[in-house]
């Protein structure tokens, strides 16, 4: 089986290869949370929620700490690989100017800030969920008017910025035409479950994962009217088994109250995605099931090359997840072996492994058409 995942890898690498030597290569829009940020919260002076130091970065080139969550690469650099692109594209917030926005309009740009949400309070109350910093009133977050992060609302705020550089530059024809061949990537919500189960909220699940699927549809019919027509969704893993959550199980397992959040939302996901694509006839969906892409893992690690897929990589304490990474945590040596980096996120291989599901994945992982068909749409 092992043998068999290398040949599938390098069978989808050479197809991109081939894709995109005889096609051109669509331009890229990446919106989310941590798990497809390449450095956004870096240029928010004072955010907690950045990551750009060590053991971060540790595999990326040349060591880097790039603010990526990861100790390499993450999915939305290696979706954009397999698009053709050398990498995923730079952050919004790294633009420094009128002309750069511009120049980068054209091949992609990526808004995904960490530890935001499709709830914009949702970017505050995470930093005191995922540990970053500790004040003494965790309301003390709340009150700051320092920006951690960029919630999703303001990503679209962005993308609207670059949708109007684009008029100004092409006019209103050659923006529709390159915006319809694009692809917009979208990974969130993870960090609002996250929020309202820790929260001890009473909102009932359904209503409050409801209120999910209207934010989500509210931002789509906010790209959907500004042009965009391909969406690759991404949607919530089964957190509850992030080595951070198991803490909260005395057993070690799973979390499985989270876990059903997780499943909950990718059936809200799926209908909503149904419904937008019968109003506009020439919408284009790809619906990642990162739940059942991870499950699958969890459930047989060795035929995925795995050996660790409760603990963190790189943390301290029990399960290695009572803390972030950073360069006093302890740091595992075989780091390809371990699902998970931190005591939330992926690492490099496990990135490497959803991106390849994405993209040339059946339809029990990705619906109703994987990456590869949606870019060739």
């Amino acid at each position: 089986m092992a043998k068999r995942l290398v040949v599938i890898a390098l069978c989808l690498a050479m197809a991109a290869v081939f894709r995109t030597a005889n096609a051109e290569v669509p331009a890229i829009f990446i919106f989310g949370d941590s798990t497809a940020d390449v450095g956004t919260n870096n240029f928010l002076p004072g955010s907690k929620a950045r990551i750009d130091f060590p053991f971060n970065g540790i595999d990326f080139p040349n060591g880097k700490a790039t603010g990526r969550f990861s100790n390499g690469l993450n999915s939305a650099d290696l979706l954009a690989m397999l698009m053709g692109h050398k990498r995923s594209p730079p952050p919004f917030l790294s633009l420094d100017s009128a002309s750069a926005v511009k120049r980068r309009s054209f091949r992609g740009i990526n808004f995904a800030s960490g530890g935001s949400g499709l709830l914009d309070i949702t970017g505050q109350t995470m930093l005191t969920l995922m540990k970053f910093g500790t004040p003494k009133d965790p309301n003390d977050f709340l009150r700051s008017k320092q920006k951690n992060v960029v919630p999703l609302g303001e990503q679209m705020q962005q993308f609207h910025t670059v949708h109007d550089n684009l008029i100004d530059t092409m006019g209103p024809s050659g923006t529709e035409n390159l915006l319809s061949k694009s692809l917009f990537f979208i990974s969130t919500a993870s960090n609002d479950i996250f929020g309202y189960y820790h929260s001890g909220s009473t909102i009932p699940k359904e209503e409050f994962i409801s209120s999910l699927g209207i934010a989500y549809e509210k931002y789509l019919r906010t790209l959907l009217s500004l042009g965009a027509r391909k969406f690759g969704i991404i949607s919530v893993p089964p957190i509850g088994c992030c080595p951070s959550q198991r803490l909260y199980n005395a057993t070690g397992g799973c979390l499985e109250e989270l876990n059903e959040h997780a499943r909950a939302f990718h059936v809200t996901m799926g209908a909503l995605m149904e419904k937008l694509s019968c109003e506009y006839s020439d919408m284009k969906y790809s619906l990642g099931n990162t739940y059942e892409m991870t499950i699958n893992v969890i459930e047989n690690p060795a035929l995925f090359n795995f050996k660790e897929v409760a603990s963190a990589c790189c943390g301290s304490g029990k399960l290695n997840a009572e803390s972030f990474c950073e360069p006093k945590a302890n740091l595992c040596s075989k780091r390809s072996e371990y699902l998970f980096w931190d005591l939330f996120h992926p690492t490099q291989t496990a990135s490497k492994l959803a991106a390849l599901t994405l993209y040339g994945g059946e339809q029990r992982f990705v619906s109703p058409i994987n990456f590869a068909q949606l870019a060739a749409a």
